[in-house]
């Protein structure tokens, strides 16, 4: 899709829509704590390292032009939306990438899709440390970021009406 279409690519769309559902699942499967220990979270290392995996094609189709042009908007908001997307990618590979630390330095062996992966870190005694808080805080983080990047599109949907909604549907 040329950079100057007026809608994501159909893709981008699926791999948008994929990942935010991903985000929700991860964060509502999450376990805190030495409970990690004795009860390691399968989903949740699953969908939050299925996020990890799916950054990569979408990085790669939004430096391949599969978003739409956005010069229409005003200074302001074009900064405003590329400090929130990058914010939002940051997240999206920080939040697994600290995690599997987090499990690692918890002694928890961490696989996706039946394949163990190794420990990023050894294991310790105690509490595993700033990573693993980091992490923790970052999930509720990235839901509040990703419910404002939400109200922002139904902003620009309803008040600019400037079609952001359709352009990130399948339609």
């Amino acid at each position: 899709m040329s950079q100057n279409s007026a809608r994501y690519s159909k893709t981008m769309v699926v791999v948008h829509w994929l990942t935010a559902l991903l985000v929700l699942g991860a964060w509502l499967t999450a376990a805190g704590g030495r409970e990690v220990v004795q009860r390691p979270p399968v989903l949740h290392f699953t969908l939050g390292l299925a996020v990890l995996a799916l950054v990569v094609p979408r990085l790669i189709l939004r430096l391949a032009g599969a978003v739409p042009d956005m010069t229409e908007q005003r200074n302001w908001l074009a900064t405003a939306a590329k400090i929130g997307h990058g914010l939002l990618y940051l997240l999206l590979i920080g939040l697994p990438l600290t995690g599997w630390y987090a499990a690692s330095r918890m002694g928890v062996p961490v696989s996706f899709l039946g394949i163990e992966l190794p420990a990023l870190t050894t294991a310790v005694q105690g509490q595993p440390g700033l990573i693993a808080d980091l992490h923790e805080n970052a999930g509720t983080f990235i839901m509040i970021l990703a419910g404002l990047h939400a109200l922002m599109a139904i902003w620009h949907q309803f008040v600019l009406r400037d079609g952001t909604l359709q352009r990130m549907s399948l339609r």
